[in-house]
C-alpha cells in the first residue's frame, strides 16, 4: 500500500475514533462534567475529586484522558494543568509502589507483562515515558518499573516530566473547549492523544 494511502486511511480512522464516540456519548460526557461542577461545593472540592480520580486510575477503570481535559474545561488552564499533573503523578507513584510490593499477577495481565518485558529489554527505563499516554500500558508500565527495581530517584522525575507534557496537551484542549463552549474539542484530544501514543508505542515496542 502506498504511504500516502496508508496515512490517509490512518487519519480517517483516527477522525472516526474521535467523532463516532462523541456522537454516541458526547452529550452524556458534557452533562457529567457540568453536573460535577454544579454539585461540587467549591473549586477545591472539584479539583481534589478529579485529582483523586486520576490518582486511582492505576487501580480503577477511570477514563483519565477525559477527566484531565474536563478538569481544565471546568477549572481553567492552569488549575486544570495542576490537577491533571498532580493526579497522574500520584497515580504513577502508587503504581510504582504496588509494583515493588504486590504480586505481579494480581496487577498486570500476562500479555502486558510479556510486552513490557520485551520493551524493557529494548528501551529500559524509557518505557515510563514511551507508554505514559497509552491506555492500559500507562498503568502497567509504572507497575513494571517498580517490579524491575527501577530506582525511585530516576522513576519519579521521568514520570513527572512525562505527565507534565501530557497534562499540558489535555489542559490546553480543555481550556480551549470551554472557550468554544463545546465539549467536542476536549473529547477529541482525550481520544486522539492516547490513540496516537498507542500507534507510536506499537512501532517502538
Amino acid at each position: 500500500m502506498p504511504p500516502l494511502v496508508r496515512w490517509t486511511l490512518l487519519w480517517a480512522l483516527l477522525l472516526a475514533l474521535i467523532l463516532v464516540p462523541f456522537i454516541l456519548w458526547g452529550d452524556a460526557l458534557a452533562g457529567w462534567t457540568d453536573g460535577l461542577a454544579a454539585t461540587a461545593r467549591s473549586r477545591w472540592t472539584l479539583a481534589s475529586t478529579m485529582a483523586s480520580l486520576l490518582a486511582l486510575d492505576v487501580l480503577l477503570p477511570v477514563p483519565s484522558s477525559i477527566v484531565s481535559t474536563a478538569s481544565a474545561r471546568l477549572l481553567g488552564f492552569w488549575d486544570g494543568l495542576l490537577v491533571s499533573w498532580s493526579g497522574m503523578t500520584a497515580g504513577a507513584a502508587i503504581g510504582y509502589w504496588l509494583g515493588r510490593r504486590a504480586p505481579a499477577g494480581l496487577l498486570v495481565g500476562q500479555d502486558e507483562m510479556e510486552r513490557l518485558g520485551r520493551a524493557w529489554a529494548r528501551m529500559g527505563e524509557w518505557i515510563v515515558i514511551v507508554f505514559r499516554a497509552v491506555p492500559v500500558l500507562a498503568e502497567a508500565s509504572v507497575i513494571f518499573a517498580g517490579m524491575a527495581g527501577m530506582p525511585v530517584r530516576r522513576f519519579l522525575p521521568m514520570a513527572a516530566l512525562s505527565n507534565l507534557g501530557i497534562s499540558l496537551v489535555y489542559a490546553a484542549a480543555g481550556a480551549f473547549s470551554a472557550r468554544l463552549d463545546s465539549f467536542l474539542f476536549a473529547f477529541g484530544a482525550a481520544v486522539a492523544l492516547p490513540g496516537l501514543a498507542m500507534l507510536a508505542a506499537r512501532r517502538m515496542a
